[in-house]
């Protein structure tokens, strides 16, 4: 019997993603992929596009990437939320993605404004224009900078001016982590933290501090992630089995603006089946005669 490739991690042009949604549904399609979720951050706005486009016998999860953050005595640390098959109609969902795309907005032209002030050729309006209504994100500005011959590629405007530690960055103010698992469960869904070891999240991601997280209501981790080494995965999957937390695997597809491909890292299908059943919202997937 053939594997069920499950990724449930993939962005569209509705945040920062090179692929239109329906675009992206094709490009799971061509994957071989029988199950994709589309993730888009702070937005629901690619959903009804990709459903529309979404070729037979391919199953679409419902999800987004909420951006949060947790306070420690040091700094504010980022953490990306993943929520999955949630009522995109709750009212805090929408007033708070609302304002985060706000936020991505006026971080992202502070970031622009820093960076023409210091003389690098790029523009407010080239960002937005790439951005083309999308929640504005750090990879647009990268792209700009590919597009101005700056760069080269969208992962290298990271390493030498999008960082955290560069001097062009401008933090965001992004949800407090427990209030936005709390928003996902209250709108009938399931909450997984993305890429649990790959960026900022290590430093406070703790063992215990998880078990805090799923005590409110948090449903699983990220594990099989490619940003994750060998002994990370070890780690979280202990970890999301000591909790009962779901262990899921995605590929974090962004189209060109990243080199990941989708279906690079996938999620057991027992696992869907568990997250599937976990949800109580009005989203649910949509697949073969959905």
């Amino acid at each position: 019997m053939d594997r069920v490739l499950i990724d449930l991690h993939a962005h569209s042009t509705a945040s920062d993603g090179t692929d239109t949604p329906a675009e992206l549904m094709q490009a799971a399609a061509t994957a071989g992929l029988d199950v994709v979720a589309i993730t888009d951050h702070d937005n629901t706005m690619g959903w009804a596009p990709a459903l529309a486009a979404r070729p037979d016998g391919l199953t679409v999860i419902r999800g987004a990437e909420f951006s949060t953050s947790v306070i420690t005595p040091q700094r504010r640390i980022s953490v990306h939320l993943l929520g999955y098959l949630f009522d995109p109609g709750h009212r805090a969902i929408v007033d708070e993605q609302s304002r985060l795309r706000e936020e991505r907005l006026h971080r992202g032209l502070a970031i622009v404004e820093r960076m023409v002030a210091a003389g690098v050729p790029i523009t407010a309006d080239q960002v937005l224009t790439i951005a083309a209504g999308a929640p504005v994100g750090r990879p647009h500005i990268g792209r700009a900078l590919v597009d101005a011959g700056v760069v080269e590629s969208v992962d290298q405007a990271f390493a030498m001016h999008l960082s955290g530690r560069g001097p062009y960055y401008v933090p965001k103010a992004d949800t407090d982590l427990p209030k936005a698992i709390g928003m996902i469960t209250a709108a009938g869904g399931v909450s997984v933290i993305a890429h649990p070891r790959g960026r900022g999240e290590r430093r406070v991601l703790t063992e215990d501090f998880v078990a805090e997280l799923a005590r409110i209501g948090l449903g699983g981790l990220e594990v099989d992630h490619p940003d994750h080494q060998e002994d990370e995965r070890a780690e979280l999957r202990s970890i999301a089995g000591r909790l009962g937390l779901l262990a899921t695997g995605s590929s974090d597809y962004h189209g060109t603006n990243k080199v990941l491909r989708l279906g690079q890292e996938t999620t057991e299908p027992e696992v869907l089946a568990r997250l599937i059943e976990a949800s109580n919202g009005i989203t649910e997937p949509v697949g073969p005669g959905g």
